[in-house]
């Protein structure tokens, strides 16, 4: 059964990379599926490599994706898709200019996955912290590039102190609390 949604809404998660953002995201999209909901995930590394292929790293390129990322995510939202994104989105004044345009025609909310940047870059699954540490990357956010995180994110997950499974179940929570969806 497919349940339509009038409207759809955006959750944008943020955090260092290899913070968790995408596999708690894929986790969300796993439940909000399998209780009937359109569900579209945007994920950084995807966008990059077939949307936005020239995409680059310095303030003003990451700016420019990320606003065309909000763009796609309200069209989606307001065509009764639920949105996730998962985009690093180091920048403050950048995830406000990304809330201005998503909150115009559709609900956006603010995950903040919160890591340590030691354990991101104990896990570094893509060996990307280790290059830019010797300088082979540039503009790394986190190592050569600042994360400024969220001052008032609608939910912080912690994925060094709770489980993927958690943090899952504490997102769909709010959503259901928000009136948002219903799994029942």
């Amino acid at each position: 059964m497919v349940r339509c949604i009038e409207r759809g809404f955006v959750v944008w998660f943020t955090g260092l990379p290899a913070s968790g953002k995408t596999t708690i995201a894929r986790g969300v999209a796993e439940v909000l599926r399998s209780a009937g909901y359109r569900v579209e995930l945007l994920d950084g590394d995807w966008v990059r490599r077939t949307i936005n292929p020239d995409a680059g790293f310095t303030f003003e390129e990451r700016r420019r994706h990320l606003l065309r990322v909000a763009w796609i995510a309200r069209l989606l939202a307001r065509n009764g898709v639920i949105v996730l994104c998962s985009f690093v989105s180091p920048y403050r004044s950048v995830r406000r200019e990304i809330r201005s345009i998503i909150e115009e025609e559709a609900p956006f909310i603010e995950v903040f996955v919160k890591c340590s940047l030691e354990e991101c870059i104990r896990r570094d699954p893509k060996g990307l912290y280790r290059k830019a540490l010797a300088g082979e990357i540039q503009n790394f956010t986190g190592i050569s590039d600042p994360y400024e995180e969220p001052e008032n994110p609608e939910i912080v997950v912690d994925t060094e102190k709770s489980s993927v499974d958690d943090n899952v179940r504490k997102v769909i929570a709010y959503l259901e609390e928000k009136r948002l969806i219903s799994l029942r």
